[in-house]
């Protein structure tokens, strides 16, 4: 339904230095490759500090937006992830889009094989994730959460949504928490999330619509301190609560 915003994304990467110039260094930030079913996909992984593997660690499969290259993920580690990771003590994982095909234009391929892969690399609470993304990457992680929701306990999209899903796959959502950001001076998203949030309501699943006021397609509510709002409702979902 929505491309790729590239212009949009660029305030991103500014956004994101930014954020680097005044939080100081904290969770460590992995790069690792991977070849699943011979796609081979490059990604990054936050541990907290003084990591163990031999731990059990809250994590958060994370995907970046416009054209999911590492650039983009790099600049939503930094802006969105990584000092709320270091601070609740979290692992995030955030793949870049596989030979730069999108991850809901083939790129998500590499499901569910990638899932296992990563549960046998890391020590995950409950071996399951909260799904992220923003924007393209908001339309991922609905894609692949709905395809395959045994791994997941809640999915957000700032801004994000199911995409012309199935019956089946919309269904597959009712079981977890849910969670929708768009901001106020958006085009097309918040109309769009607004409407399956309340379809998602009228049968009782566990949604929650948030329309940031002042905001564009980049919502800077969300990131630095404001990233807080993200992590409660990942530890919410964590203790089988959706919050709000």
């Amino acid at each position: 339904m929505f491309g790729s915003i590239k212009a949009v994304w660029a305030a991103v990467a500014g956004l994101a230095l930014g954020m680097s110039l005044v939080a100081p260094a904290c969770a460590d930030v992995l790069s690792k490759t991977a070849t699943i079913g011979g796609t081979t996909v490059n990604y990054k992984v936050v541990v907290p500090k003084d990591f163990d593997p031999a731990k059990t660690y809250p994590a958060i499969l994370a995907f970046p937006p416009g054209g999911q290259g590492m650039d983009l993920v790099d600049s939503t580690i930094a802006a969105n992830y990584r000092a709320e990771a270091e601070r609740r003590g979290y692992i995030v994982i955030e793949p870049a889009a596989p030979g730069g095909v999108l991850f809901f234009e083939g790129g998500e391929r590499i499901f569910p094989a990638f899932l296992t892969k990563l549960l046998a690399d890391y020590k995950i609470q409950d071996n399951k994730f909260n799904g992220a993304g923003v924007s393209n990457g908001g339309l991922s992680v609905f894609l692949i959460v709905s395809k395959y929701p045994q791994y997941f306990l809640s999915v957000t999209g700032f801004p994000g949504f199911l995409d012309g899903g199935s019956p089946q796959q919309l269904a597959a959502l009712g079981k977890l928490c849910i969670h929708m950001y768009a901001g106020e001076l958006d085009s097309g998203w918040p109309d769009a999330e607004r409407e399956q949030a309340a379809q998602f309501k009228t049968k009782g699943y566990n949604v929650t619509f948030s329309l940031e006021k002042g905001q564009g397609h980049v919502m800077r509510t969300l990131a630095g301190a404001g990233a807080a709002r993200l992590f409660d409702q990942f530890d919410a979902a964590r203790k089988g609560r959706c919050g709000n």
